[in-house]
């Protein structure tokens, strides 16, 4: 089902509207079984180029991002636009890897191409000083604001247990496909942000999820739909003082990127790059339980490559 047509009928209906991987010092993953076509890995580790080079030979393990983007399709891509800081600061995605994943839709036909998050500080100085506007308008994407309660569309969310409807940004109810492009960062509530957390940058109440069980909230949105791609960026990497962060000694430079259709997978395999145990993330353990996706890597063909 398209997601569109998704949208639209959860609307109506709710409503009425084995490979042993090791990874720098922290990632351990382990790599048994294939669930995708021989030349297709479910997920790919990438370390130590630049963010578009990596994302560049990344793709390609996936099929390539015309396996995602077919011709004359409308395609929202979002980053983390959160925070007014400088990308040194991570906490923001790396717009050198925007502007790549961009260009990538339009080099594989997309129509159009929108950008945006609902970000925590004033929208213009997050969208300005985190370099995601020039780097979007110089690969001729199309930057919109998340800011105003009018762009969003009250859904329902059939599976969820603590959040049973949210606020969905307009763009992500309409467009045929949607990238889904965090950061991996220390979060002082989550623990980590990663691919799941960052869908709170599509809902406009994001303070209910923080009020009722954030963990459960999390993994309740992840229940409605998966993004058609998820690309962890992992370049700059906020230890600690997240989500917004102190300043630059916070950071570490790991130069890494992690790339599935899976959120639960590329989330479990962010949080043992970070240095966690995926076990220890209740957001994890519960869209894995909700059969959103998979923690288990060994069931997972996983490309591992080093630059």
């Amino acid at each position: 089902m398209k997601r569109r047509e998704f949208f639209i009928k959860s609307a109506v209906a709710g409503l009425g509207t084995a490979a042993y991987l090791k990874f720098g010092n922290n990632f351990d993953l382990f790599a048994n079984t294939k669930t995708a076509p021989d030349n297709i890995y479910d997920l790919v580790a990438i370390k130590g180029g630049e963010a578009d080079v990596m994302f560049n030979r990344a793709i390609n393990s996936l099929g390539g991002m015309k396996r995602f983007v077919k011709p004359n399709q409308t395609v929202v891509v979002k980053p983390n636009i959160g925070w007014d800081v400088s990308p040194e600061r991570a906490g923001n995605t790396n717009p050198k890897l925007v502007k790549q994943i961009v260009k990538e839709c339009f080099d594989a036909g997309a129509k159009d191409v929108y950008v945006f998050d609902n970000t925590c500080d004033n929208w213009t100085k997050c969208y300005k000083n985190s370099g995601i506007e020039n780097a979007v308008k110089e690969a001729k994407g199309k930057l919109v604001s998340g800011a105003n309660e009018s762009y969003y569309q009250e859904i329902a969310i059939p599976n969820g247990k603590r959040l049973k409807e949210a606020k969905v940004h307009e763009l992500v109810l309409n467009s045929d496909v949607f990238i889904n492009v965090p950061i991996l960062k220390n979060h002082g509530g989550a623990k980590l942000t990663v691919a799941m957390k960052n869908l709170m940058g599509v809902v406009w109440d994001r303070g209910y999820w923080h009020r009722n069980d954030l963990h459960q909230c999390i993994a309740d949105y992840a229940t409605l739909r998966q993004p058609d791609l998820n690309v962890v960026d992992a370049y700059y990497v906020m230890k600690r003082n997240g989500p917004r962060g102190v300043s630059e000694a916070d950071v570490v430079t790991m130069k890494s990127q992690l790339i599935s259709t899976d959120m639960v997978a590329v989330d479990a395999a962010a949080a043992k790059l970070f240095g966690f145990d995926p076990n220890d993330i209740d957001h994890i353990v519960y869209a894995n339980q909700m059969n959103v996706g998979t923690m288990d890597l060994t069931k997972l063909k996983i490309d591992r490559i080093s630059l």
